[in-house]
């Protein structure tokens, strides 16, 4: 199975990276790292990257109901986070689902959304734990969240044994991809799989030889390590250090000075936003910002939050489109927000994926002509597209008038293709690769 060398992957990483089915295949079972490997200096990782690999499951779908429906109130609670250390991705999810709640009931087309909003928290302060019985027992039969992996496997069985969908924007761990859901797991994020390759492929491209990682010790951290591990090492790089830290941790210091101790050329930050803390750690040790990659979990504008030009230079990635190519959708989130009485969004990280999870719930329960959990479930394959024969679409009004007229409808969402595979995987999908400047923003990088 062919790899990528640095030239070929200078030329592929032009800003974006788009990957298809069979490349997300490939990158699967492109052979996984030894468990705590040790390389010629010494150096022990500190994860078992066979256990980041896919597990291997295939659900059974069925649905009891006829559809068309008609007259449906689609009941969808929330589990984002308004809380937690996750938080600053909250208001562009929220906003997407609310938004996409909206536009649906606003067409009028055979299904209501009674939207409940909730918070996920983090596995910290743990708000799942009475969020998620509140929900389900507000009668949603999906609930969509968590944005943390983590999180989401906190009440991912709680959820399968009410007989209802969980629907993550967000959720990247690869542990999903073979989870015993009964077919009830689905998310329009790509499996880190797919980021891995990406990352370790950008850093290698950019000339490092050498990489030091601090990695948040959760399915998500740990498996997205190991991903971008794989690619670093495919390209010819060596991975000299990785330092791991657990949800709630305050003090990163001795992360921080152990990957600093084998001088690596790059430094992988795969965190949420305990990366505000780690940050002025290594640059007042004078390391290179522009040695920094970031990853989305901890992708966002800090501007002001530091002093100007602290983070010039640093890259990261996280599942996007080419901003420019959506920017009616999020010109029209703007809108949509400001109207409410919100504050305007700072970032839209992942407010196309909430956006397209809500639509392809409200179309499956249209084709299904029912809301309950399995119904839906056995439905959202097809109106994403992922069983032959569909027609395009591209909104839920357009989507839902070849549904209604006795057509099979296929999504293209604000996200992308989206197409689930019979796992609930996206089988499309893309990584935007984004760069900061002196503002301590980030913007696309377009340098094909």
């Amino acid at each position: 199975m062919s790899v990528f060398t640095r030239s070929r992957a200078a030329k592929v990483l032009s800003g974006i990276a788009l990957v298809g089915a069979s490349a997300l295949v490939l990158a699967g079972c492109s052979g996984s790292g030894d468990a705590d490997s040790t390389d010629a200096a010494g150096f022990d990782f500190p994860i078992d990257c066979d256990e980041a690999q896919p597990a291997s499951y295939t659900p059974e779908y069925s649905s009891t109901s006829t559809g068309p429906g008609t007259d449906l109130t689609y009941k969808i609670g929330t589990a984002l986070p308004v809380t937690g250390n996750l938080a600053f991705l909250g208001p562009p999810e929220i906003a997407g689902t609310n938004y996409a709640a909206s536009v649906v009931n606003e067409a009028n087309k055979g299904v209501t959304v009674d939207l409940i909003q909730g918070d996920s928290g983090d596995t910290d302060n743990k708000a799942y734990e009475t969020e998620i019985p509140r929900l389900l027992g507000e009668g949603a039969t999906a609930i969509i969240g968590a944005a943390s992996s983590g999180t989401s496997l906190q009440f991912i069985d709680q959820v399968i044994a009410a007989n209802a969908i969980q629907f993550s924007p967000a959720n990247t761990s690869a542990a999903f991809t073979g989870y015993e859901d009964n077919g009830l797991y689905w998310r329009t994020a790509p499996s880190d799989v797919l980021q891995g390759e990406v990352l370790g492929n950008l850093i290698a491209a950019d000339g490092a030889e050498t990489l030091g990682l601090i990695v948040l010790n959760d399915s998500y951290g740990t498996g997205l390590a190991c991903f971008a591990k794989q690619a670093f090492e495919a390209a010819g790089g060596e991975v000299v250090a990785a330092s791991l830290y657990n949800t709630g941790d305050t003090n990163f210091s001795s992360q921080v000075e152990d990957v600093l101790a084998a001088d690596p050329d790059a430094i992988a930050l795969i965190t949420f936003e305990e990366v505000k803390t780690i940050i002025p750690e290594l640059i007042g040790a004078d390391y290179p910002a522009d040695q920094l990659y970031f990853v989305d979990g901890n992708l966002a504008n800090f501007g002001d939050e530091f002093d100007e030009g602290t983070l010039a230079g640093a890259k990261g990635t996280y599942p996007a489109v080419d901003p420019a190519s959506i920017a009616d959708f999020r010109d029209a989130l703007q809108a949509y927000v400001t109207s409410t009485g919100a504050a305007e969004l700072e970032d839209f990280t992942y407010a196309p994926e909430s956006y397209d999870a809500v639509i392809l719930l409200a179309l499956a329960a249209l084709e299904a002509g029912s809301t309950a959990g399995p119904d839906v479930a056995a439905h959202l394959q097809s109106v994403s597209g992922g069983v032959d024969g569909g027609t395009k679409c591209t909104t839920y009004a357009e989507c839902a008038d070849i549904i209604i007229g006795g057509g099979q409808a296929d999504y293209d969402g604000v996200s992308g293709p989206i197409t689930f595979n019979e796992v609930g995987d996206p089988t499309e999908a893309s990584i935007g690769v984004f760069q900061y400047g002196e503002d301590n923003n980030y913007e696309f990088l377009n340098v094909g």
